[in-house]
């Protein structure tokens, strides 16, 4: 399973290694280059096959809001978003 994740601070990060140490495929974006897989988040979405899973971890509120408006316009009808 391939799955994309957003955020790799201290928690996004340790969960990328932990999904990656059971055998999942993840690529991870981050604000942060020498953290992030993926150069955009487009870069991201374009990364991973349909029906795609994005995983969300990002502080609540307005960044979590803002990231969840960014991938409305880049994910299709079925993709799965987890907050």
């Amino acid at each position: 399973m391939r799955i994309g994740l957003i955020g790799l601070g201290k928690m996004g990060g340790n969960m990328r290694e932990r999904l990656r140490n059971a055998g999942h495929d993840v690529i991870g974006y981050d604000t942060n280059p020498e953290l992030s897989d993926a150069d955009s988040l487009a870069d991201l979405v374009d990364r991973l096959e349909g029906p795609r899973a994005v995983w969300v971890m990002v502080p609540a509120g307005g960044p979590t809001q803002a990231v969840i408006d960014q991938l409305a316009t880049l994910l299709k009808p079925r993709d799965i978003v987890v907050d």
